[in-house]
């Protein structure tokens, strides 16, 4: 039961659990480097034999290491490879869930111990986690040599591509793992699920995926002059020229590290705009090809609406990127009154939280503007467009808090991960979710792993779909019984939602 054939060859796996086989670092594409790289990806090679498939493989180009995840080390070229869980006999065709890590697209992998497959697979799902490139390896814009240069020489987007040909091998071969290829759901968080978004108004990946899952995603898409820009910005850094050439030129290595500089440099300079809050280089580019429309845009226009949809985002997002330093320290008036100018947010909208929240330190006004400016809002009008279009959506709201000797116990940013994947036992994920977890933590665990697995299987995760009025949605919290499942589908508390009616989505920055 341990080994699998795929197209390339076959593979072993190793028992997960006694009722789970993992079957790690499968390669579902070519090596992007040498003459791929900056190309969409290339068919992986095959293998003669029995390929050993109980690690995982290597992650891509990025100087971030996450806690229990590996780093990444030039030379590392096998990077774009899926992991199967699955807990099937001979013969059966399970559901299939395929989980695209998030990291502002510059960082993660699919090792990382929160997205361990093992509870969802005994809850009766095939599950599938992939790398995919970030970085400008993924997601940098490289300009055309000249007039005559066939786009998808150097196409925009190649980390959305490497998760449409990952998306392909599950069609072609997870039926060898005991999965259905026709049951299949993409689910992702942050810039995960950002990517979803943007798989569901993808031509390419039509087809592919059936259901669709999204926590917290992430809101900025670029337009093509801004992705240009950010080249110059990187190339000029690396130095090297903004050609294709040029950046060729400058090794995966160079281009994190000049990436890493260019961002040292908006985190110190409160006069660049909106980028030195939060420096994100990297976002799905609006090419008009791989990426035709944004997808706010194409689902309210019905692009997906043969997609069940299943949102969800946490209700204090924000807290995460301040308590590991990722954002800037924003504590007097006028520094939040410059943050709105920067970004452009309605007038009045600051003003609004403020009066709503009159009794919250600075900081904590800033948080939960930006949190909402990035991820609840949009989460919001992503299940509330869907909806409109005719598409079956759920919403729902992750609320989980607690009280702790060293403070709160925030509902932040990645702390639902761990309790849809089934694993707040891990200990090296105590920090996302406040310290170890009590019996009612494990309980909201089970609920939402089943949660998850039920929509998986049959596009009903347990509570009704929103209506065109945008009700019912769910809140996640460790007392099932104030789960209320009726109350208005609104992320910011009720007095604030209203305060964004003028903020125009996609945010498109800086």
């Amino acid at each position: 039961m341990d080994v699998f054939t795929t197209d390339s060859g076959a593979v072993r796996g190793l028992r997960a659990s006694a009722e789970v086989v993992a079957v790690l670092g499968i390669p579902y594409a070519a090596p992007p480097f040498g003459a791929h790289r900056f190309r969409a990806p290339q068919p992986a090679a095959p293998w003669a034999g029995v390929r050993d498939c109980t690690r995982f493989g290597p992650v891509c180009p990025q100087s971030a290491q996450l806690p229990g995840a590996p780093g990444w080390s030039p030379g590392d070229e096998d990077v774009l490879t899926v992991n199967v869980w699955t807990p099937a006999a001979a013969g059966d065709r399970l559901p299939v869930l395929v989980w695209i890590h998030g990291g502002a697209y510059t960082f993660g992998s699919s090792a990382q111990p929160d997205f361990d497959g093992t509870a969802l697979a005994e809850a009766g799902l095939v599950v599938v986690t992939l790398n995919y490139r970030v970085g400008f390896e993924g997601f940098g814009h490289v300009p055309t040599a000249d007039a005559g240069e066939h786009p998808d020489k150097h196409p925009d987007n190649r980390g959305l591509l490497d998760q449409v040909a990952a998306l392909r091998w599950v069609r072609e071969n997870i039926a060898a793992f005991g999965g259905d290829p026709g049951n299949v759901t993409v689910a992702g968080q942050s810039a995960g699920a950002a990517s979803v978004a943007c798989l569901m108004v993808m031509d390419r990946a039509r087809g592919l995926f059936h259901r669709a899952v999204a926590h917290s995603p992430a809101s900025p898409c670029y337009t093509l002059d801004i992705a240009a820009a950010t080249t110059r910005e990187i190339a000029a850094a690396a130095g090297c020229p903004a050609t294709p050439e040029g950046l060729a030129s400058a090794s995966p290595h160079d281009l994190v590290r000049a990436a890493d500089q260019v961002v040292d440099a908006y985190r110190h300079d409160p006069e660049a705009g909106s980028r030195h809050y939060d420096p994100s280089l990297y976002a799905p580019v609006l090419d008009g090809d791989v990426l035709p429309v944004d997808p706010l845009t194409g689902i309210a226009a019905g692009a997906a609406r043969d997609v069940d949809l299943l949102v969800c985002h946490t209700t204090e997002e924000y807290w995460l990127l301040d308590a590991v330093g990722s954002c800037a320290k924003i504590t007097t008036e006028e520094r939040l009154e410059r943050f709105a100018k920067d970004f452009g947010l309605p007038d009045g909208l600051v003003a609004g939280y403020r009066a709503a929240l009159p009794h919250a330190p600075v900081a904590d006004v800033y948080l939960g503007v930006f949190g909402d400016l990035l991820f609840t809002e949009f989460a919001e009008r992503l299940a509330e467009h869907h909806a409109r279009s005719g598409g079956r959506t759920f919403l729902s709201r992750f609320d989980r808090r607690r009280t702790r000797p060293h403070g709160p116990v925030r509902a932040w940013h990645c702390a639902d991960v761990p309790f849809a994947f089934g694993n707040v036992d891990d200990e090296r994920l105590a920090f996302l979710i406040g310290g170890a977890p009590d019996a009612a933590d494990r309980d909201l665990a089970r609920r939402m792993v089943r949660a998850w697995a039920d929509f998986a299987t049959t596009g009903d995760p347990g509570w009704e779909p929103m209506d065109a009025a945008g009700a019912p949605a769910r809140t996640w919290r460790t007392d099932a019984a104030d789960e209320s499942a009726t109350a208005p589908a609104t992320g910011t508390p009720g007095a604030l939602r209203p305060l964004w009616a003028e903020a125009h989505f996609p945010v498109l920055y800086p």
